[in-house]
């Protein structure tokens, strides 16, 4: 059903005006009339009389001063004369019209500056005007609804589907749907928008940037005199405010939780996504015009605050939620047409808590490591790509208190904590493709130990900044790092050779290594700490790097099992004066508060932080309402 209501006025581009004979010339001049009228409006409107007499008069004076090479065609003057003549009788406004590009649309709209005639616009109500989104599956799909909810309701909602002949799941992303003739006007609003705006968006908030933004569509369309119906509008208002605020065709995936990846593939081909339920699935979002696909890579750019072009085409940036973006523009150096992948970002990171529920770490391996990281252990995280090494880096971090000073390091921002007192810093670019200006981890690196921090964490290892880390480490500096290894020995190895080139001799000053992996327990994916090894030193005679594995994850029964030694907790109990008792009731308390946090549901990592901190200066205190909720 058509649903846009055009009153005494028409949309029609100057392409249109072309249909039917106009000469650029003739718009030209129509043009300054425009502006003659606009410098020189008067405040009072027109009178019946007084504006069927300026129509005659702007009717001789279209007959006297048009050329014949760029005069309308007779049967367009009369339309004209008709339409202006009607312009000082009432008339009823219908409550739908067709939209249909009238030829005499410019000269109206020239009247309608003179003459205008506001109309009111209501506001949207879901309970008044009905659902903006088809959310029904049809009756004749092939697939079977497994999941709907809601990620920015009454505006975009997800499903996820399942076909069971071909034995595939889909990610449909459920937006309100545009007719051709709303998507005509759309589009033409989003042009005019890109006109007329004089604020910086950025400069605003969300609530206000959104007001901003329907503000002016409803003032094109006062201005336009163009009557819609209240739902047609806020489609279009969602479209606009999607676009220009948003992440465009991918914002509603972008605004789904349950969603690690976002890969763009090329035109023409799904855009996958990796759930955390159902893995890595198609979508329904295709991008048919390979236009449609570089505008939305050089918008994320630009959102990134970066530039992509043909002669860059290579962009990794840092989206302004924290998730990591990688993005190619073009043919040239990817042949399907342009990509992009997102790995999300969670504002509200995974906690010690959540690694517990999720079976990645048991209560007694992260309770090791709050006592490590107590004491002031190195530990690197290594692992495969999405193993979670990054994850497990920022949830070990909370366990460090808030007064301690902290300076990370990363290529692109992932980490996030609560701490007041820490230093969150970047690599930068060259400027303009040159060789100048950029600033390496290892610069990033060498600053930090000149700003006396107690602990350094950088987000990946892989070439000169991993000696730099090290002599950090010789020095007494706390050190958390991640690497690309999937086991100790490979991490040695990469260690010790090129570009790295760290002496075995200095890897003796790191602590423990976290190995994570991510398996396949029955038909889910999962991830797993498959070991943590103590790094105990060197043996002087063979040279050999002396490891012990405290922790060992058996892969048979899923299980977590503990070796019976470490000389971690040997140390600190040499370090403290603790005994074997005292060393077992910290660790015992430890594991209480994680196993507490976690049926408490306790997610909320500035929330956990305070645990942490009063573990440190009320144990008492809160190891009584631990144990009085663990005991019922």
């Amino acid at each position: 059903m058509n649903t846009i209501d055009v009153v005494e006025d028409d949309l029609s581009s100057s392409s249109s005006l072309g249909e039917v004979g106009t000469s650029k010339s003739s718009e030209d001049q129509l043009s300054n009339i425009v502006e003659v009228v606009e410098d020189d409006s008067q405040t009072e409107l027109l009178s019946k009389e007084e504006l069927e007499s300026d129509i005659e008069v702007l009717l001789d004076l279209a007959d006297e001063n048009v050329d014949d090479s760029s005069k309308l065609p007779d049967e367009i003057n009369s339309a004209w004369e008709k339409t202006l003549r009607g312009l000082g009788a009432e008339k009823r406004i219908p409550e739908v019209i067709p939209l249909e590009i009238k030829p005499d649309s410019f000269f109206k709209k020239f009247l309608n500056m003179i003459n205008p005639k506001a109309f009111e616009l209501e506001d949207y109500d879901l309970a008044k005007h009905g659902p903006l989104v088809e959310i029904t599956l049809p009756a004749n799909s092939a697939y079977k609804e497994m999941e709907f909810y809601n990620v920015n309701p009454p505006y975009s909602y997800i499903r996820v589907a399942y076909n069971p002949e071909i034995h595939e799941y889909l990610y449909q992303v459920l937006e309100p749907e545009l007719s051709k003739e709303e998507t005509r006007l759309f589009k033409m609003i989003k042009e005019r928008l890109g006109e007329v705006m004089d604020a910086h968006l950025k400069s605003m908030n969300r609530l206000d940037s959104e007001e901003y933004l329907r503000s002016n569509v409803n003032s094109f369309l006062i201005d336009y005199r163009i009557r819609i119906t209240t739902i047609t509008r806020e489609k279009i208002n969602y479209y606009i405010i999607r676009d220009y605020l948003g992440y465009g065709e991918v914002d509603a995936i972008m605004r789904d939780l349950e969603i690690e990846d976002i890969s763009g593939d090329g035109p023409n081909t799904p855009v996958y996504v990796y759930h955390k339920k159902y893995e890595s699935i198609p979508s329904n979002i295709i991008f048919d015009d390979e236009d449609v696909l570089n505008a939305l890579i050089i918008r994320l750019a630009q959102i990134c605050g970066k530039h992509i072009s043909i002669a860059n085409p290579i962009l990794d940036a840092t989206l302004p939620d924290g998730s990591r973006i990688q993005m190619t523009l073009g043919r040239e150096i990817t042949t399907r047409g342009s990509t992009f992948t997102i790995r999300r970002f969670n504002e509200n990171p995974i906690m010690p808590g959540d690694l517990v529920g999720y079976h990645t770490f048991s209560t007694a391996m992260l309770a090791y490591l709050w006592l490590a990281v107590d004491s002031s252990r190195s530990l690197i995280f290594a692992g495969g790509t999405a193993s979670g090494k990054t994850t497990a880096m920022n949830a070990i971090s909370t366990f460090i208190q808030p007064e301690m000073k902290i300076v990370s390091i990363e290529d692109t921002r992932e980490l996030n904590l609560a701490h007041p007192n820490w230093i969150p810093g970047v690599t930068r670019e060259a400027f303009g493709g040159e060789n100048r200006g950029s600033i390496e981890m290892y610069e990033l690196l060498k600053a930090a130990l000149r700003q006396r921090p107690e602990f350094i964490l950088v987000g990946e290892v892989r070439g000169a900044e991993a000696y730099v880390l090290f002599q950090a480490m010789s020095t007494g500096h706390t050190t958390f790092s991640t690497m690309h290894a999937d086991s100790v020995s490979s991490i040695v190895h990469r260690l010790e050779n090129p570009p790295i080139n760290v002496p075995r001799i200095m890897i003796q000053a790191l602590d423990i290594v976290a190995i994570q992996a991510q398996v396949k327990i029955g038909d889910e994916r999962v991830r797993r700490c498959k070991s943590l090894t103590e790094i105990i030193g060197v043996d002087p005679r063979s040279g050999e790097l002396l490891t012990n594995e405290v922790f060992v994850w058996n892969a048979a029964k899923d299980l977590f099992q503990y070796s019976g030694r470490s000389y971690v907790l040997d140390d600190l109990m040499e370090s403290r004066g603790w005994d074997d008792a005292k060393v077992k009731e910290e660790l015992q308390e430890r594991q209480d508060v994680l196993e507490w946090s976690r049926l408490k549901n306790i997610t909320y990592f500035r929330d956990f932080s305070k645990i942490v901190v009063a573990h440190r200066r009320e144990p008492e205190t809160l190891m009584k309402v631990v144990r009085q909720d663990l005991n019922g």
